[in-house]
């Protein structure tokens, strides 16, 4: 029976010496001397696995071939594991933040390594709704719990620069696909496309990342609780807000649009990339080839990984809210570059998306460092959580935008450039809704904070919250 959220087993664990990392679910805390540093690869080691998500698309065409699939069917795993990433990562972040870094990671890898090996007996018996299920919705509460359970950890170990911290984490999500996507390529013309093929490179897949996550698992480390002169613990200092205090502040709804529409915006042109620059110059003189193409969308996923690291580092000098500014404002501009002048100009429209896909993954690098500036360090796993219910939103809302528009508009006999002038703008819409949002964002008020002298309960929520405070 477990009372005030501690049960027999979590006391049992909690028995074991700091030194042994307090039990093998506990949070481990840091030995004098440990090297924060040390941190941010261990995150890296759970990110790169699970952003192997963006590399779905290499499964697409056997799937469909092997199985008898049409392309709305294939995309269902990644689809359905996009929406249960949000949802794990809003309805889990408060266990994140109440069992810590090393049970996430260690959910992560039994949930997304599980996963793929549902998938591989599903590929192997030809049985599709086995790879939905295992890929989609077993492999994407891994993902939902895979995707928070570092950032917590990493704004306490780097409560100097939270922005940085997070966005080399972050980072290993936009850039997990590409290594997933050569790797898996070169498995399938190893295996072959058939389903037995498929199913061994899914296997060989969940094995892989098992062991190349636990690396994280065993690697990662709390810092240790600092102390009153008595002894006793030292209570959070600066701003606390809870998570359920949280999402009923305006400051986090406020979030929540800004990070929307900045995603809506990016990966409104992630998701069509190749056929969208194809489109722009096919009446031109210098048409764009499907190599071309490709090599297009390579460049959009370094320009994502590189905004991640490259921008959130850079919210550590100017601020949070104006490095929203710049994703936001210069994000419009961008958009409207391309519409007005795209099919005029190749390298202004390549560079222009490449702009807009760095403050994609900028955005979701410094949301967490913002909302630890909002609402301090408390809860802030859980509340980033709760706000990646934005990411799902944008995840359906931007390629619904594009690929409706340009499908009317090509039933009425336009094409080229003159399909996406309507999403773009749009998008330049969205993004000036985002800014406001943005401006709109203030310092949360006094009545939301954690009292100074917390309430027995809350002096047992911060008790447990200790091993991961900073």
């Amino acid at each position: 029976m477990c009372e005030d959220g501690g049960c027999l087993l979590n006391r049992l664990l909690n028995r074991f010496p700091a030194a042994y990392g307090g039990g093998p679910m506990s949070p481990p805390v840091a030995p004098p001397g440990w090297s924060r540093w040390l941190v941010p690869p261990a995150a890296l080691s759970v990110h790169l696995s699970i952003g192997q998500a963006y590399a779905w698309s290499v499964f697409k065409p056997p799937l469909e071939s092997a199985l008898g699939l049409s392309g709305t069917q294939s995309a269902l795993p990644f689809q359905l594991g996009i929406v249960m990433l949000g949802l794990s990562a809003a309805f889990g972040g408060t266990l994140v933040e109440r069992h810590g870094p090393r049970w996430a990671m260690t959910v992560a890898l039994v949930c997304f390594s599980s996963g793929f090996l549902l998938s591989a007996l599903g590929a192997a018996v030809e049985q599709y709704w086995l790879i939905v299920l295992g890929y989609g919705f077993v492999g994407g509460i891994g993902l939902g719990i895979g995707y928070i359970s570092p950032v917590s950890t990493l704004i306490k170990w780097f409560p100097d620069r939270p922005g940085m911290a997070t966005g080399i984490a972050i980072m290993g999500f936009g850039g997990g696909a590409l290594i997933a996507s050569p790797w898996s390529a070169q498995m399938l013309k190893s295996f072959g496309t058939d389903s037995s093929g498929i199913a061994l490179a899914f296997l060989v897949h969940g094995l892989t990342y098992a062991v190349f996550m636990l690396l994280g698992v065993l690697l990662v480390r709390v810092p240790r609780p600092k102390e009153r002169a008595d002894g006793s613990p030292a209570v959070l200092e600066g701003v606390q807000v809870s998570a359920r205090a949280a999402v009923r502040t305006p400051q986090f709804w406020l979030l929540w649009v800004v990070l929307c529409m900045n995603v809506t915006a990016g990966i409104g042109i992630l998701e069509k990339a190749a056929p969208m620059i194809t489109d722009f110059f096919a009446d031109t003189s210098t048409p764009v080839s499907v190599t071309a193409a490709a090599g297009f969308v390579a460049l959009l996923s370094a320009a994502n990984m590189a905004g991640r690291i490259g921008w959130s580092s850079a919210s550590d000098l100017i601020g949070r809210k104006n490095i929203y500014r710049v994703y936001l404002g210069v994000g419009a501009l961008m958009y409207t570059l391309i519409a007005l002048f795209g099919d005029a100009s190749k390298p202004l429209f390549v560079l222009c998306a490449l702009v807009v896909l760095s403050f994609y993954g900028g955005g979701f690098a410094t949301a967490p460092a913002y909302l630890k500036d909002l609402f301090g360090t408390y809860q802030v796993g859980a509340i980033h959580g709760r706000l990646l219910t934005a990411w799902s939103t944008a995840g359906v809302l931007g390629p619904l935008i594009v690929n409706w528009i340009a499908d009317r508009q090509e039933e009425a006999g336009r094409h080229g450039s003159a399909l996406y002038g309507m999403s773009f703008v749009i998008m330049i819409g969205l993004l000036v809704v985002g800014f406001v949002a943005n401006e709109l964002v203030r310092p949360v008020h006094a009545r939301h904070h954690l009292p100074a002298a917390p309430t027995p309960k809350e002096a047992t929520d911060a008790r447990r919250q200790q091993p991961e405070s900073a």
